[in-house]
């Protein structure tokens, strides 16, 4: 029979792919939270991701009634049966132990979320994980606390940026800050999901308005009145949609080059039209 070494790549790969199906079979457990605890109290999650264990020990005072293991557990069980924002909700708190500070009479875990997407990624490339499967889980982590402090109040510019960050994961990012609330307040658990519902609606209507921006033509009415020395009229219409046209065909252009096309349309069409003194 043919024997292996224990040096031997293909054996060490093979074994890494197994830890990333392995992993991924107890994440999308029926019951997730069952499998997880399963996995805790036999050991079998200290050879899988032996960073894990280490949060039973940590205290975390937003989550003063769990230790970070249970909350950490607790917040996979309220994911959506999604293994990317499965694995991303068990990474998420990962570096608290790492981060740990004491200022002020109290516990910080500060920057845990950028710390925390580095081993993210160290664990699951030894995993065996694939690469694009580890840069979304590795950047939802790194984002995972980006939603801190919006019942504060952001501006519009602050609602794009973290859309804007969040890119193609925006679903999934939101799917996981919803499942982080484990507080057995019930009030406060609403209030977190009303902060996201409101979120949401503001990142739909500011996409919308981009989208309405997008669509005007980039010098408007009066501004063409102005350079034609004309009052409004039709005239003023049909070249702004032929400005639109230039837009949506080209992009933007300097002004200088849009008011050059609107004089050479003027020159060619004037006659047609008759213009109010």
């Amino acid at each position: 029979m043919e024997t292996t070494s224990a040096n031997d790549p293909n054996e060490a790969n093979a074994e890494t792919i197994d830890g990333a199906e392995a992993l991924s079979a107890i994440l999308m457990a029926d019951d997730v939270s069952g499998a997880l605890w399963s996995a805790v109290d036999s050991g079998r999650i200290d050879t899988l991701v032996p960073e894990l264990p280490a949060l039973r020990m940590e205290q975390d005072p937003i989550h003063r009634h769990k230790d970070v293991l249970s909350h950490t557990i607790a917040v996979v069980a309220k994911t959506p049966d999604d293994v990317i924002v499965r694995l991303a909700a068990l990474f998420h708190d990962i570096a608290k132990p790492r981060t740990r500070s004491f200022e002020h009479g109290g516990v910080t875990f500060r920057h845990h979320e950028v710390v925390g997407s580095r081993m993210t990624r160290k664990r699951m490339t030894s995993l065996g994980y694939d690469d694009a499967v580890v840069e979304e889980v590795t950047e939802l982590v790194r984002l995972s606390g980006r939603f801190k402090g919006y019942a504060d109040g952001w501006s519009d510019s602050a609602v794009r940026r973290y859309a804007r960050d969040a890119g193609p994961l925006l679903g999934r990012l939101n799917a996981l800050i919803r499942s982080d609330s484990t507080t057995r307040n019930k009030q406060k658990a609403a209030d977190l999901q009303l902060s996201i519902d409101d979120l949401e609606r503001r990142i739909a209507d500011l996409a919308e308005e981009e989208r309405r921006d997008a669509e005007r033509p980039q010098i408007d009415g009066q501004a063409v009145m102005a350079h034609l020395g004309t009052a409004g009229g039709r005239h003023i219409g049909d070249i702004l949609t032929m400005l639109l046209k230039v837009k949506r065909a080209e992009g933007e252009l300097s002004d200088d080059e849009l008011y050059a096309r609107i004089d050479s349309w003027w020159e060619e069409r004037s006659g047609d039209y008759e213009l109010r003194s």
